[in-house]
């Protein structure tokens, strides 16, 4: 009688990842869409859970918001053809990983609120599929996302209650938390976004190739089973 002897599965490694970003910001979309790869590539090797954390880039945009060439100018001092090359590196990369980014006319607008509704989408379950539905109603749809309507479109699109989640951009509710999360991550240095914390310990910022961001939770999950 023989024995087959079968070896246990490897342990996956937790891997807690604070995602730090804005709605508005394109390299953040280059950044989680090269994360989702890197982890999808490393399977079974980490248990992660992708938190992501407020970030305003234009806290103090009005209502109406902002020609996105004119803003760029104002704070950066780009020209429109540096701004245009610019533009179609991020599509080029955006379109490497599966996303579109749409060259059409786009605004700069106040993300607060989306902000607010990420927050409860994350008690509900729902935070990166609400994450990764505004990047698209924002960059590839060329939609306002300070405008209440779509907020809740787009919340309802996902599976969230959007009776619940007007209520939620009608009142102030999570306004107080997101503010407390914003100053907390700027008060641990965060000053540009993609910012990217792994285990509250390892930081990789901006939208990092696949294979970077591949090497740095390789690391990780070395530096952490030797501890």
């Amino acid at each position: 009688m023989g024995f087959l002897f079968l070896s246990e599965p490897a342990m996956s490694t937790p891997l807690k990842i604070d995602f730090v970003s804005d709605v508005s910001c394109p390299w953040c979309v280059v950044g989680l869409r090269a994360l989702n790869e890197a982890l999808a590539g490393l399977g079974d090797e980490v248990r992660a859970q992708i938190h992501f954390q407020p970030f305003e880039l234009n806290p103090n945009m009005p209502a109406e918001g902002q020609d996105l060439g004119e803003h760029i100018f104002e704070k950066y001092g780009r020209t429109p053809e540096q701004s245009r090359d610019s533009r179609e590196m991020i599509r080029q990369r955006g379109a490497e990983l599966g996303f579109t980014f749409n060259q059409g006319d786009r605004r700069i607008y106040n993300t607060f609120d989306a902000h607010r509704l990420l927050h409860w989408a994350e008690l509900e379950g729902k935070q990166q599929a609400l994450k990764e539905a505004l990047f698209a109603a924002y960059f590839t749809d060329l939609q306002d996302p300070s405008d209440h309507k779509v907020l809740a479109d787009v919340a309802q699109k996902v599976g969230l209650d959007r009776v619940r989640a007007q209520a939620i951009l009608d009142s102030g509710e999570y306004a107080a938390e997101v503010r407390q999360q914003e100053q907390l991550w700027i008060s641990r240095g965060v000053s540009s976004v993609p910012t990217i914390v792994f285990n509250e310990k390892y930081a990789v910022s901006g939208g990092q190739p696949v294979e970077a961001f591949a090497s740095a939770i390789r690391q990780i999950i070395s530096e952490t089973e030797q501890s």
